[in-house]
């Protein structure tokens, strides 16, 4: 299988009998390398969870800021904005569904389509990884004072996108730079990023729900920038990226340096822009199916949760939409640590999976036909399950399958993937939304 060169190519390789990674001598500071990469992936994607919880209150704050007084009398009636359902969860007998025309899709777009765009730039620029990490410290820690004082509405999508640049940015240079480690620094990362969706959700619910407003809760939260900083400049145990990425793994086993020509084609890192742009299609055996299954989970997530309620239960609608994104984030999690103990080469079944869960939720969405809570809840864990294994298989396959002159260079463009299938996700989720919302009253609303 043909793969992708790094931005700089070096003329030797080291040649060992075995797989470098499987070194004999025992690094004793591995652990530093993989519990920073564990905070790394945390820090990393804790702003976005964040933003994407928090959807429901940003759009309310949005609407509610306005001079509409019919969107301020709609947010008085059901006490969240996009909701469809009244705050008080007994009143029912709707003669329409109460939706507005805006769903939190908007609030995904905004928050993945800066990521997209700067991880398509990334992999044609170099690994400059201080540079890099400076400005995704810098803009998380914008994007949450922007959010957090925004007092009209372009200031507070400043914000998010600002959240956004960073997680890109970073999930871009981090897998690059995770080529020059031990394998398993993807593993800690994966879960790292996981355990981001329960850190991030389930703070921001505990910390509104114990009376926090949504402002003093974000502003809390600057302690994650900072942590993210400590973690890559005093515990990560630096690496020279002039050097092929396999030298450090493989200085204390017998090395042999040869030319690139004698090495077959597919394993000779690509030297120029065009070679590169012609390699792409060869990661799409990674990236198609990556893509697919987060366009199909995120379409559930930000296009059908808030539309899936359940009234007079012990929850409102705002907090079984917070829940359900607490329940998702604890299934990525699960999965995404569980590549050391189980992997998955076809991650296109994941997907065929994740799409049986759009088409039960978009019933569900229409027909509100499940009788409990409890089985949405079982669903929503499956999926968070889809989606994490997904994500944590692919990049795995990546580190163990790529020749290590192009792995640098995979990465980067397949880290992608991801995003590409959250912003079309998020394109669907709005005018599905907004059909759904125009049918007629569901029975369990009457």
């Amino acid at each position: 299988m043909t793969d992708i060169g790094e931005a700089s190519s070096p003329s030797v390789v080291p040649l060992t009998d075995d797989d470098p990674e499987q070194a004999k001598p025992k690094d004793k500071g591995l652990w530093r390398d993989l519990v920073a990469y564990w905070i790394l992936g945390l820090c990393n994607n804790y702003g976005y969870v964040v933003m994407l919880t928090a959807a429901h209150d940003i759009l309310k704050d949005l609407e509610g800021d306005g001079d509409d007084h019919a969107k301020s009398a709609m947010l008085n009636d059901y006490g969240v904005a996009n909701t469809t359902a009244r705050a008080d969860d007994v009143t029912f007998g709707y003669e329409a569904r109460p939706c507005n025309k805006l769903s939190t899709g908007a609030i995904l777009l905004a928050d993945i389509l800066p990521a997209l765009a700067v991880k398509s730039i990334a992999s044609f620029l170099p690994l400059a990884k201080h540079i890099r990490i400076f400005l995704c410290v810098a803009a998380a820690a914008a994007g949450f004072l922007l959010t957090a004082f925004a007092t009209v509405e372009w200031v507070l999508f400043v914000g998010v996108i600002a959240t956004s640049f960073s997680s890109g940015l970073g999930e871009a240079t981090f897998l690059a730079y995770a080529t020059y480690f031990n394998k398993n620094v993807i593993s800690t990362w994966s879960s790292g990023t996981g355990g981001a969706g329960i850190a991030g959700s389930l703070s921001y619910t505990g910390l509104t729900g114990l009376g926090l407003t949504p402002k003093t809760t974000i502003l809390i939260m600057l302690v994650v920038p900072g942590l993210e900083a400590a973690a890559f400049w005093l515990l990560l145990r630096h690496k020279d990226t002039s050097k092929p990425a396999e030298l450090e793994e493989t200085k204390n086993e017998r090395t042999e340096e040869i030319d690139y020509n004698t090495l077959p084609e597919e394993e000779r890192p690509l030297e120029n822009w065009n070679q590169r742009i012609r390699y792409i299609p060869s990661l799409f055996i990674f990236m198609i199916p990556l893509i697919l299954v987060y366009l199909l989970e995120y379409y559930i997530n930000q296009g059908l949760f808030e539309l899936v309620y359940f009234p007079g239960i012990w929850l409102s609608q705002s907090e079984q939409y917070r829940w359900y994104q607490v329940i998702y984030q604890i299934g990525v999690f699960i999965s995404r640590s569980s590549v050391n103990l189980i992997q998955f080469r076809q991650v296109w079944i994941m997907a065929v999976f994740q799409f049986l869960n759009v088409v039960y939720f978009t019933f569900e969405a229409v027909y509100y036909f499940t009788p409990s809570i409890w089985i949405i809840f079982v669903l929503i864990l499956w999926e968070g399950l889809l989606g994490g294994g997904g994500y944590v298989n692919t990049f795995y396959r990546i580190q163990t399958d790529v020749p290590a002159a192009r792995r640098e260079y995979a990465m980067m463009v397949t880290s992608i993937s991801d995003s590409v299938g959250i912003a079309l996700a998020g394109v669907a989720a709005i005018p599905s939304h907004n059909a759904i919302c125009d049918l007629p009253v569901p029975d369990r609303l009457l």
